[in-house]
């Protein structure tokens, strides 16, 4: 591997750390919600908003990050690394709940700014035939946030002292955006690299894509059915005598399968063609385990079926991105908002039944099984996105006609 080629996957490297950072920050409050509300003096309602914000704003900015970076790529993804760090800094600020609120909310701001960015940075600084392994190089990065974050809290952080929690974090940002600054410093690869304007005109002509459409819907399927899982999870199989610290080492095994798998899975599907056979099996897998979940009371197979779940459900981000990176071109980054937007979408419109279905767990996995199935048709008619003119040719294309 030549010195420039060391370069630019170096760019992957860090960029996969500042995500792993953006995720532990998100998760910093969540596993440690009673503690924090007793040494801030609030409510563990107004503890859960430290890490509700960021779905929401996500959905409010997932568009116009997406926008933004394929206008201007590196320095929309370097403001991102800096406000990352800077939300992280923030909450060193003073102790109190107006400070960590405060340091959240620039952080959710910038993490539109970063994931949107996994998609658009594989193309412009790695060859064609690596890009599935920088897309899930990066988004691994993510998932192994998620588990720090699950871990840190209740490691570091206690109702009398959450300082050392917070310094540690902040320190994790902060090397990791000077690291990503540093590494933007290389040139990109090739031509990818030259930006040009995407306006409302080529986020539409993104979005009236069949291909991209189907994708949309496929991670507005799986990562719902994820995220209404991780989310009530605990009170789920809380009446079978799973226990808080039980429910959360299910869903840590859930990361850490889902990890495992992303470091082989995508890019043996795209060297394969089996892309839509990947993502038809982790759909149907779900349908399986969800059903088998409705039933089981024996907590050692709930154990398996959930960390199944997650084996099968990560790594099928990655495949759904590369997949919209090849169809959309020089729009990638808005093709990646779109599915990004569509997951959070999806965690939101099944997490609300699922939480009315709470104590009523057969109910609620049998609706998560139900969604999985709905996906299994959009799966099945994917085509390859490749052809004579890509995604983001085209609008190339269009723009010179005009």
């Amino acid at each position: 591997m030549s010195p420039i080629e060391r370069n630019r996957w170096g760019v992957v490297v860090a960029y996969a750390a500042l995500g792993a950072a953006t995720q532990v920050l998100w998760l910093t409050f969540a596993p440690i919600t009673t503690a924090t509300a007793e040494h801030y003096g609030v409510s563990e309602g107004a503890v859960g908003w430290l890490a509700e914000i960021f779905p929401l704003l996500y959905v409010v900015l997932a568009v116009p990050a997406g926008m933004a970076l394929d206008r201007w790529f590196v320095p929309m993804l370097r403001a991102g690394a800096a406000l990352t760090a800077a939300g992280a800094l923030l909450r060193l600020g003073g102790d109190s709940f107006g400070w960590a609120l405060g340091g959240q909310l620039l952080v959710a701001i910038a993490q539109p700014l970063v994931l949107n960015a996994v998609t658009k940075l594989a193309g412009e600084y790695v060859a064609p035939a690596a890009r599935p392994a920088a897309i899930s190089l990066g988004l691994g990065g993510t998932f192994v946030g998620l588990l720090l974050g699950l871990l840190l809290g209740p490691a570091l952080g206690s109702a009398t002292d959450l300082r050392a929690l917070l310094l540690t974090e902040a320190a994790v940002a902060v090397l990791a955006a000077t690291a990503l600054w540093m590494a933007l410093r290389s040139r990109p690869a090739g031509a990818a690299a030259i930006e040009r304007p995407i306006g409302l005109h080529e986020l539409r002509t993104v979005w009236d894509d069949r291909f991209i459409r189907a994708l949309c819907v496929l991670a507005f399927v799986g990562f719902g059915v994820f995220i209404a899982l991780t989310t009530w999870l605990q009170g789920l199989l809380e009446p079978f005598g799973v226990s808080a610290g039980t429910a959360g080492a299910m869903l840590a095994a859930a990361v850490v399968a889902g990890v495992a798998t992303t470091t082989w899975l995508p890019a043996a599907a795209a060297r394969n063609g089996a892309e839509r056979t990947v993502l038809a099996a982790a759909l149907l897998a779900c349908v399986v385990c969800c059903a088998v979940l409705a039933g089981a009371r024996a907590p050692a197979a709930q154990f398996v079926f959930v960390a199944a779940i997650g084996a099968v459900v990560l790594p099928a981000l990655p495949v759904l991105l590369e997949l919209a990176e090849r169809r959309a071109g020089s729009a990638g980054a808005s093709a990646a908002a779109l599915l990004w937007l569509a997951g959070n979408l999806g965690g939101i419109a099944l997490a609300v039944p699922v939480g009315a279905l709470v104590h009523h767990a057969a109910l609620a996995f049998g609706l998560l099984a139900l969604a999985a199935a709905a996906g299994l048709p959009f799966a099945w008619r994917l085509r390859s996105p490749g052809g004579a003119l890509a995604l983001g040719d085209a609008i190339v294309a269009a723009e010179a006609r005009e």
